[in-house]
């Protein structure tokens, strides 16, 4: 297709990135050695809460972007098996599913709580996502948090071989490089944070935030997906640890240096834009021009939790619908929010908050044929929402806060080259940084989400078509096998030491 770009070898796209890191930003050869261990003797283990075990589909981002590399390296994936005992289990339990092997772990009911959802998701969720006002302190889900991530330690440092490297993801594991090192464990270890990493002063809310730091600088590299993340971590460093940086990517502290790496994670842009044009997908599309009826379709595809700022989005279509009355029956808009965490306290107060502003746009604006706003409050499969993608308008993409947010970037690989919808994309999203040519909002304001939809309504078709080019573009060139090579480019660098 003449619209895809070609991706350079990743040979090449490695060497000129190292010598970007290491030479433009003055990293001294005492530091680091470039020379790379050889890939064919490195087996990879990967570390994440949940794994792509027992999943016919390798749909999520991390999913296909770590899945290859456990492949042809004979690789190890540790984590959770989703499954809950009433008795505690210090061991993982072996599995294999298509060339790649599984360490997995089993919670206690009280592990789930206290680990999963409480200091995971009920103090490092919010306060990462500036909602400090939400977390709720515990020294018991501390505790455990502290148990949980020495446990996956030992268990890897019980499973690894000489040669590994280990790549450890998300908030729930701040600690494991930590724990890895105080048994002795020389292995390379990297860690990459997919959500956002907040100022520091949010940070030093947490009671417990200077064993949090200790733990993370504990990993060779730290991978962040926003610089706006970059820079809130070096501030925290050197106010907090007294941390001196020896380049604009490298921090020495605590007599060791830490690599911040600048590394937005990408989708699988081909999968995508073939899925958009599936059976499913177009089944779909099928399904719900019925009911458009030749509407413009207006379309947000979010989990529902606070940080993507759906109660606020509402309010932006009812402004929108009480500015531009001459759109009344000629627009609708379709949210869909699969439920998240429906254990916490949180996520049922906001699924009660968008029932009640759902039925009141409806009946502020709505008619006898024509609903404003269609509320879904249930997942759909990823042919489905491609479909949905397609036939879309408009995207509405604004979260309050976010490290990345991929359906910014599945929108723009499902869009027909010919006749592309159009982005509305929050100014707090991560992928505000790569997406500029987006309709870039503040998701706060009920006027801006407004005005932008208008716009994108009445947009003519060759100013939706360079936008959607360069977007595309974008997103071909730092695609998820970037991502994955970039960071595992520098991990390999600065571990041979």
């Amino acid at each position: 297709m003449k619209h895809r770009l070609e991706r350079p070898l990743s040979l090449a796209r490695n060497q000129f990135l190292l010598w970007e890191l290491f030479y433009l930003h003055a990293l001294t050869l005492s530091d680091f050695i470039l020379t790379q261990p050889d890939p064919a003797s490195s087996r990879l283990i990967a570390i994440s809460n949940r794994t792509a075990f027992g999943t016919k589909s390798k749909a999520g981002g991390l999913a296909v972007a770590v899945w290859d590399a456990l492949k042809s390296s004979n690789g190890l994936w540790m984590g959770w098996s989703g499954k809950i005992y009433d008795f505690p289990s210090n061991r993982f339990s072996e599995a294999e599913q298509d060339g790649v092997n599984f360490a997995l772990c089993n919670y206690t009911k009280t592990e789930y709580e206290d680990f999963y959802l409480g200091y995971s998701n009920s103090v490092l969720w919010p306060v990462f996502h500036g909602r400090v006002d939400l977390a709720k302190f515990d020294d018991r889900n501390f505790k455990t948090y502290v148990e949980i991530n020495k446990r996956f330690a030992e268990n890897t440092v019980d499973l690894a071989e000489a040669n590994d490297v280990i790549w450890v993801h998300d908030y729930h594991f701040l600690l494991v490089a930590k724990f890895l090192r105080e048994m002795g464990s020389s292995l390379p270890c990297g860690f990459f944070l997919h959500i956002p990493f907040p100022n520091p002063d949010a940070f030093r809310s947490i009671p417990d935030h200077k064993h949090l730091i200790e733990g993370l600088i504990s990993y060779d590299v730290v991978g962040l997906q926003g610089k706006r993340d970059v820079a809130n971590l070096k501030m925290y460093l050197e106010q907090e640890m007294g941390a001196e940086p020896v380049s604009d990517t490298v921090m020495r502290v605590n007599g060791r240096s830490v690599f911040l790496l600048h590394c937005p994670i990408g989708i699988d842009v081909e999968s995508f834009s073939q899925t958009a044009t599936s059976g499913a997908a177009l089944e779909a599309r099928n399904r719900i021009s019925t009911f458009q009826r030749n509407r413009s379709l207006v379309l947000g595809v979010d989990r529902m939790d606070y940080s993507k700022g759906l109660p606020q989005r509402f309010e932006g279509m009812a402004k929108f619908f009480d500015d531009y009355p001459h759109q009344h029956g000629k627009v609708s808009f379709t949210q869909v929010a699969p439920p998240s965490r429906e254990m916490v306290d949180e996520y049922m107060h906001l699924r009660e908050e968008l029932d009640a502003l759902a039925g009141r746009i409806n009946g502020d604006y709505g008619d006898l044929d024509w609903i404003p706003i269609r509320y879904l409050a249930r997942g759909y499969a990823r042919e489905e929402v491609a479909g949905l993608y397609r036939l879309a308008e408009v995207c509405l993409v604004t979260p309050l806060q976010d490290g990345m947010n991929l359906v910014a970037k599945e929108f723009i690989a499902t869009q027909d080259p010919n006749d592309p919808g159009v982005l509305v994309l929050s100014k707090f999203a991560g992928a505000a940084e790569q997406m500029k040519d987006a309709l870039l909002v503040n998701p706060h304001s009920p006027t801006e989400i407004s005005d932008a939809v208008a716009k994108a309504l009445s947009m003519p078709l060759e100013e939706r078509k360079k936008r959607w080019q360069s977007l595309f573009d974008g997103i071909m060139s730092e695609d998820i096998t970037w991502w994955r090579e970039r960071f595992m480019t520098v991990l390999n660098a600065v571990s041979a030491n």
